[in-house]
């Protein structure tokens, strides 16, 4: 089974359209989502039905959540708070319904999908250490887990011949061949954080269990003009150019 996996795209039209189109070369099974769709961009309506179009299993991402009344946004800065009252009102009541179904997690017969730690999915743990990956690895029932929320891609794995030790990867091609379990974040479409503003996704074939990580140019200032002219925070611009 070919994956695409997309990190939180938070309603970045340009960037999803790039990746798409990035991933119509590969001949992939599946897209999956590790949600965060909406929030911060100026696009909610247009990610949403494009993941649609698509048939991508998606999971809720914290600012999905906050959207749809699952999550108080009390610990949300206020720029994120603004997106989300934005986003509330820009959506449709069909785009709203979708995004209130999302489940919080998602699993098929290779791989588990969650936003942050799988374990509580429902709090929206950040992962951000191997001391942090811990939790999830040790639940996990496949050999693969694909999350996101920090937006920053990187693999969290253990290995046999040392079952008890969390080890991290920042490779941009990794075998998982000999780890018994993985944590893999796909990083971001929409909003990098690494200090990288080119979009990403991440390509995983279950049957040689490479895990790839995929990064690409896409129209930011075409995007940049689309949150100004919709009246959201200058800064939710500004960052796309620096990848922060």
């Amino acid at each position: 089974m070919r994956y695409a996996i997309l990190g939180d795209i938070h309603s970045n039209l340009c960037a999803l359209e790039a990746v798409l189109a990035a991933i119509r070369g590969h001949e992939v099974d599946q897209i999956l989502s590790v949600g965060d769709v909406v929030g911060y961009g100026a696009a909610p309506t247009e990610c949403i039905n494009l993941l649609r179009e698509h048939e991508a299993s998606v999971v809720m991402g914290n600012h999905d959540a906050a959207v749809v009344g699952e999550l108080d946004p009390l610990f949300f800065n206020h720029h994120a708070k603004a997106a989300v009252e934005w986003t509330r009102a820009a959506i449709s009541g069909e785009e709203m319904a979708w995004l209130t179904c999302l489940p919080y997690t998602w699993e098929d017969e290779f791989v588990n999908l969650a936003h942050g730690s799988y374990d509580r999915p429902e709090l929206f743990n950040y992962v951000q250490t191997p001391a942090d990956a811990d939790s999830t690895l040790e639940m996990l029932e496949r050999p693969v887990c694909f999350i996101g929320h920090t937006h920053v891609p990187v693999c969290m794995l253990r290995y046999a011949d040392d079952p008890l030790r969390t080890g991290y990867s920042l490779d941009p091609e990794i075998d998982l061949g000999d780890a018994i379990v993985s944590l893999v974040n796909a990083g971001s479409v929409g909003q990098p954080r690494d200090d990288n503003p080119l979009t990403g996704y991440v390509l995983y074939d279950s049957e040689t269990r490479v895990v790839t990580f995929r990064r690409l140019e896409y129209d930011i200032d075409r995007e940049v003009h689309r949150i100004r002219s919709a009246g959201l925070p200058t800064v939710l611009a500004e960052r796309l150019y620096l990848g922060v």
